[in-house]
């Protein structure tokens, strides 16, 4: 058995957290139980096989639980496990941050946004 080093805690979430999904996901288990329909419609513009990896990875890591009620058509549900409670609360406060400064971060998404099109833009004349 290996055990990392991380340099800081933040390295340690983000072995947890890697990939863009995730963090919605336990948002979204927060308010209880949820089947995988239910968390795709709720974490908007997320691929089915995307989705279906995360929560698996989710569950492998010990964060969300999959339960399978064992019916035909199938029924599967995921929740949080205390290890995943114990993530999300320390995401509350990243939540917070969003919400206070969302008009801020969609101008710098936005002018990131521009600024990659403009490149991409000059490229494709300078190419021609």
């Amino acid at each position: 058995m290996t055990t990392a080093n991380f340099r800081c805690g933040l390295e340690a979430v983000l072995a947890i957290l890697g990939g863009k999904w995730k963090p919605l996901i336990i948002y979204h288990l927060v308010s209880g139980s949820k089947r995988t329909g239910q968390l795709r419609r709720l974490v908007t513009n997320v691929s089915e096989k995307m989705l279906i990896q995360h929560l698996k990875e989710l569950t492998d890591d010990g964060v969300i639980r999959r339960i399978d009620f064992q019916t035909v058509p199938p029924h599967v549900e995921y929740e949080l496990t205390d290890f995943g409670r114990s993530l999300a609360s320390r995401l509350a406060p990243l939540c917070e941050w969003g919400t206070h400064h969302g008009e801020e971060v969609a101008m710098i998404v936005q002018r990131r946004d521009h600024a990659v099109n403009g490149q991409f833009s000059e490229q494709l004349s300078d190419q021609v």
